[in-house]
């Protein structure tokens, strides 16, 4: 770490009173979306432990990622990064790049299967972003935010069974011995 480049700290619920209201001011200013308080105390007491604060080296913040990992609809273990910012000024430098790898890293870690978000479709340095991370448009949401625009799901496959539990195959393959259910061919001529 140079020492007039950020610092990069996992959140924890003991730095609540430090660093709450800056994470709320930075991605107010920054997301198109009114979150409420209860929005980030919702992630933040769950899931405190996926959220990263890039620093500078007054403990000022210059970025914040907000994730959290559990099961998708009684499917693959999920993770999700459900808000990124970056201060404009320091935008380019990497930092975001660096937060998202780092919540990425821990979700893996942690046996996720898949790792998905949202961006609106006018946010092209967000899109750039994550897919040069390896994350794939799954969809786009019409209308998804408040203020009218619409998203782009991404979604990043960590493992191959969750990739083709999307596409509809099974991972069973049926073998000669697995025949009980199988009709009764006519001996061959």
């Amino acid at each position: 770490m140079d020492n007039d480049g950020p610092h990069y700290v996992q959140y924890h619920s003991s730095k609540e009173s430090k660093y709450l209201a800056a994470i709320r001011q930075l991605i107010s200013n920054d997301l198109s979306e009114p979150y409420s308080i209860y929005v980030y105390r919702y992630f933040l007491y769950q899931w405190g432990d996926l959220c990263f604060l890039a620093l500078d080296q007054q403990e000022n913040m210059l970025g914040v990622v907000i994730s959290k990992l559990e099961p998708h609809r009684g499917g693959p273990l999920r993770g999700y990064i459900a808000m990124l910012a970056v201060k404009k000024e320091h935008r380019g430098k990497g930092i975001a790049t660096k937060l998202v790898r780092m919540a990425l890293d821990i979700m893996i870690e942690r046996d996720a299967e898949e790792i998905a978000l949202e961006t609106e479709v006018t946010n092209t340095a967000a899109m750039k972003l994550y897919e040069r991370l390896g994350f794939l448009r799954s969809k786009r949401l019409h209308r998804y935010y408040l203020n009218g625009n619409s998203a782009y799901r991404f979604v990043l496959f960590i493992k191959e069974s969750a990739f083709t539990s999307r596409l509809g195959y099974d991972d069973e393959v049926e073998t000669e011995d697995n025949d009980e259910n199988q009709p009764e061919l006519p001996p061959s001529a």
